[in-house]
């Protein structure tokens, strides 16, 4: 890359995934994570265009095998470098948790630099690969000073995207990613951001080191469920998230246990329909959100299940109390 002063430093750092993955030895064999952070660069014509790129190589998994200890450290090193100068970052990963990846990184990662996050759903070997275009839309995004105070972001087929509000959407389209409910924050055209609605940091920060070792679990709502898999689980886990119907609603058989649960470790209602708010004053029934808020469950505002217990598990391990953990989620 050439060494320009004036372009802004962007580090990019590859955690595995389908965006650095190669057929393996043996014809017929499938795809695995090869590629270094090098590698993924060296794809991308003209990127010193826009930044100096620095590359680190931190894990090399596919992203269905990221640990939150994982993101835990690779924040520690992107708040570092940040405060060492670094102007932008670009993670890349895997496109199965890139959603969850996103929110948790938006959770510890304090530095003023932006971070992007991007993979690929079509791997190297195959034609249209997507990956060399979505680093260069990130690395764009990282250099850009519209990027500045967003937080976390994805950027996914030159779509900007807010990492509270981001879901894979399809299991292998190029474009996998939306926002729904709220719409992405904006696109990338010709080398520049451009924003289409404000977007302002929503987590507050949540401590680093972690502090604890915790588990939450994760269970959703279904037709006609008599609750067995909740018997016992506040004494197997930390915390609980309920994925619940439409507006925060869970069957009659239920409220029993969920009840139990709460008065034991925090348990959070979250809606399973991945777009939309839990409720708080609406419905009365036996099971409902007002019902089960009275109750002592935590509402999940508009947080999806899935980022739901990310907010949970990092409050858990960072040490928070149960006032803590319920001004978390009062910010959503």
């Amino acid at each position: 890359m050439r060494a320009d002063a004036h372009l802004p430093t962007v580090l990019v750092v590859t955690l595995g995934g389908t965006i650095a993955m190669t057929p393996g030895p043996g014809a017929g064999s499938g795809v695995v994570p090869q590629l270094t952070a090098a590698d993924l660069v060296a794809a991308v014509p003209g990127l010193d265009r826009w930044a100096q790129v620095e590359v680190v190589d931190f894990r090399q998994k596919p992203g269905a095998s990221l640990l939150v200890d994982d993101l835990a450290e690779l924040a520690v090193l992107l708040t570092e470098r940040a405060a060492a100068g670094v102007d932008g970052f670009v993670v890349t990963q895997g496109t199965d948790t890139l959603e969850e990846t996103a929110f948790l990184l938006d959770l510890l990662y304090r530095g003023p630099a932006p971070l992007v996050l991007t993979g690929a759903m079509r791997n190297p070997s195959l034609a249209g690969a997507d990956g060399p275009a979505n680093v260069l839309a990130a690395v764009q995004t990282a250099a850009s000073p519209e990027a500045a105070g967003l937080g976390c972001v994805v950027v996914f087929a030159d779509t900007v995207h807010a990492a509270h509000l981001v879901r894979k959407v399809h299991s292998t389209g190029i474009a996998a990613f939306a926002s729904p409910g709220a719409g992405p924050l904006g696109y990338v055209a010709e080398g520049r951001v451009h924003l289409l609605t404000a977007a302002r940091r929503r987590p507050g920060p949540v401590r680093l080191p972690f502090t604890r070792d915790a588990k939450v679990a994760l269970v959703t709502a279904t037709l006609g469920d008599d609750g067995a898999l909740l018997d016992g689980l506040e004494h197997r886990f930390d915390g609980l998230v309920v994925a619940a119907f439409g507006a925060g609603h869970v069957p009659a058989a239920w409220v029993d246990p969920l009840t139990r649960i709460a008065d034991t470790v925090p348990v959070v209602l979250a809606s399973r329909t991945g777009a939309g708010p839990v409720l708080t004053e609406t419905y009365a029934f036996p099971g409902s959100e007002k019902d089960l808020l009275a109750r002592g469950l935590i509402g999940a505002g508009h947080l999806d299940p899935y980022k739901a217990r990310l907010l949970l598990l990092a409050h858990l391990r960072g040490g928070a109390d149960r006032a803590g953990i319920g001004a978390a989620f009062a910010q959503f």
